[in-house]
């Protein structure tokens, strides 16, 4: 079991996921001595039982002491290890190992890897701190070819000489579990054992035992827990089935041989990694080859993305990526000085990054959570720097940002995109004034939209899986997306006649834009400031940085390049307020950032920020805006 709360969330989470999912779970195992259990618990969730309810870790670290429970290592932050440098992912290895000696008194070895997103190198990796094993899908198996027959046994692998036990957990035994009714599951073990397998292998979220939309009703209330401890306990008393934790299995079952196993993640998250309209595709395909055929040892050749298309996907997710690898390198560089190493560790909790049944990315406070850590950290590490600015591709995409940073403050200039700034970070609040999330089309927009309305539910022999409910997701209307994506000063020049409401909406024409136009741009000091210059033909922009980070933002036109009536309309796109002023003065138009996004409990309203557009007549010909730290 993988119990796991992220980096950044509400207390109230933690509160209740301890009231009504990790306490009552642990408590009926023990109750009717369903032991041993391989137990992970995450970094973020262990500091917070740390602080408010030590006497429930003091229980786990009994049960270890008794070997009715084996703990997994992982990277200590959640992250998703074969998104970090090598370096990075050794010491969240070596962070949570040492806990775990630390806390429960007992030495790990198998990992629980993070979404289960698995790349070739992280086996060498995986071995040098230490780890004998660690669990993928058998999805990681079938796409290579595999039987799924053959798979109830550990493999193994290697990379660069180094060896790696690797176990494949039961697609199947991860639906019937707690979703369908326990006889379910006592019928497959028995299936598998009548056919000579010697090892059944269930590794899930523990959230689902109570979490998860329904499943505290279903799982408690209903009875289903009691019921499954019963029918397995049966076949226990009978001798079918014997309970043991990874380590014993690694010693006692077989090897199934080697294993060379390619980059994959689970079924679900390949297809949610997708771009929109290849997830559309993928989903006609797969309804077109049928369930069945699907379902059977065609279907896993039949494959989404892997999980790092996110950053292509969503480059608010491959900014804060890519900024946490150049503070982490930064951070080596000076010493790698514990504090901020920490707020980086942190920084790279996975659920922020990506976006599938849940909320992720679409979160603002666990976007938020990143940016702090990483402000924090910044911080730190540029404690009594100067003012300056750094010519690099900061976020891999070929072209050249501008990296203005200095005790105070860092921001990130895009000259591709009309000098745009996609980050701005102050310090002291430790907040990423530009973190709003573009409003995109997501595939489940479509499906919802086009799909006849139907209930998620199951029958009356089950309960529905957050993917059931994902499922049934559905929409009366398309929600409105933005025509660009999402930053503080996207210049474009506008119609006379364009309302704010379809302004809002995003479904206009600009008379000019240079929301995705590459522009001139030149970095220099003048008096003490950072001046950026980006010149497009006559339209021209400069960006003046302070030390403490305040910074103004002034224009020039030539008004003869555009209609009478036309605007001149800078968009702002601010996920926290700041003081703006403007000269001259400048209608400003406002509205609400607001997403349309999955979460386990369907389609849900998230507010992500405030647009605010500033409009001079374009016959002015100039204007200037003052930001205030």
């Amino acid at each position: 079991m993988h119990f796991h709360q992220p980096v950044g969330n509400f207390d109230h989470v933690f509160e209740e996921h301890v009231r009504d999912v990790y306490r009552p779970f642990l408590d009926r195992l023990v109750e009717r001595h369903f032991l041993p259990i391989t137990l992970h618990i995450s970094g973020p969730l262990l500091e917070w039982l740390e602080v408010h309810d030590g006497a429930l870790l003091d229980r786990i670290a009994r049960l270890a002491a008794d070997s009715r429970v084996e703990l997994l290592l992982s990277g200590y932050y959640e992250p998703v290890l074969a998104a970090l440098p090598p370096p990075d992912r050794l010491e969240q290895l070596a962070w949570m190992r040492e806990a775990i000696q630390r806390r429960f008194g007992c030495e790990a070895v198998g990992l629980w890897l993070t979404e289960r997103v698995w790349e070739p190198d992280l086996a060498a990796d995986l071995a040098e701190a230490g780890v004998r094993y660690t669990l993928v899908d058998d999805r990681h198996f079938l796409v290579s070819g595999f039987s799924r027959d053959a798979l109830h046994a550990p493999f193994w692998t290697e990379s660069g000489g180094r060896s790696l036990a690797l176990f494949s957990i039961d697609e199947r035994l991860r639906y019937l579990v707690p979703f369908k009714p326990p006889r379910d599951t006592v019928a497959y073990l028995r299936e598998l054992r009548a056919a000579g397998r010697p090892l059944a292998v269930l590794a899930d979220d523990g959230e689902k035992f109570g979490g998860w939309p329904g499943t505290k009703e279903w799982v408690y209330d209903r009875g289903w827990l009691a019921q499954f401890l019963d029918a397995l306990s049966a076949l226990i008393a009978n001798g079918e089935l014997r309970l043991v934790t990874f380590r014993t299995a690694l010693a006692e079952v077989p090897s199934g041989g080697l294993a060379y196993l390619p980059t994959a993640s689970y079924r679900e998250m390949e297809g949610w990694a997708l771009p929109p309209a290849a997830a559309v595709r993928l989903a006609a395909l797969e309804h077109d080859l049928g369930a069945d055929r699907i379902s059977g040892p065609d279907g896993a050749l039949v494959r989404g993305a892997h999980w790092r298309n996110f950053l292509v996907r969503y480059p608010e997710a491959n900014r804060m990526h890519k900024k946490m690898q150049a503070l982490s390198l930064l951070c080596r560089r000076r010493g790698n000085p514990e504090a901020p190493r920490r707020d980086i560790g942190r920084a790279q909790c996975n659920d922020a990054y990506w976006h599938g049944v849940f909320g992720g990315l679409y979160l603002p406070h666990l976007r938020r959570a990143v940016w702090h850590h990483l402000a924090a950290a910044e911080r730190v590490l540029r404690h009594d720097e100067p003012l300056t600015y750094e010519m690099l591709d900061l976020d891999g995409d070929g072209a050249e940002e501008i990296w203005v940073h200095s005790s105070a403050f860092s921001a990130l200039v895009s000259p591709r995109r009309g000098g745009a700034i996609e980050e701005y970070t102050l310090f002291g609040p430790g907040i990423n004034y530009a973190d709003v999330l573009t409003r995109r089309r997501e595939a489940y927009h479509r499906l919802a939209a086009d799909g006849a309305a139907r209930s998620p539910g199951g029958d009356d022999d089950g309960t529905p899986s957050i993917h059931d409910i994902e499922r049934g997701a559905r929409l009366d209307r398309l929600p409105p997306v933005d025509r660009d994506a999402r930053a503080m000063f996207v210049d474009r020049v506008l119609p006379g006649d364009l309302t704010l409401e379809t302004y809002a909406s995003g479904a206009y024409e600009p008379i000019a834009s240079w929301a995705d136009s590459p522009v001139d741009a030149r970095a220099h000091f003048s008096a003490g400031a950072v001046e950026i210059t980006c010149a497009a033909g006559r339209f021209e922009k400069r960006v003046r940085f302070e030390h403490d980070g305040g910074f103004a933002v002034s224009y020039r036109w030539d008004p003869a390049d555009f209609p009478s009536d036309a605007v001149v309309a800078p968009e702002i796109s601010l996920a926290h307020p700041l003081e703006l002023r403007c000269a001259p003065d400048a209608d400003v138009w406002s509205f609400p950032v607001v997403t349309v996004a999955k979460s386990e409990r369907g389609l849900e309203e998230t507010a992500q920020g405030q647009s605010l557009s500033p409009r001079w007549p374009a016959a002015l010909g100039h204007g200037v805006i003052e930001v205030i730290p």
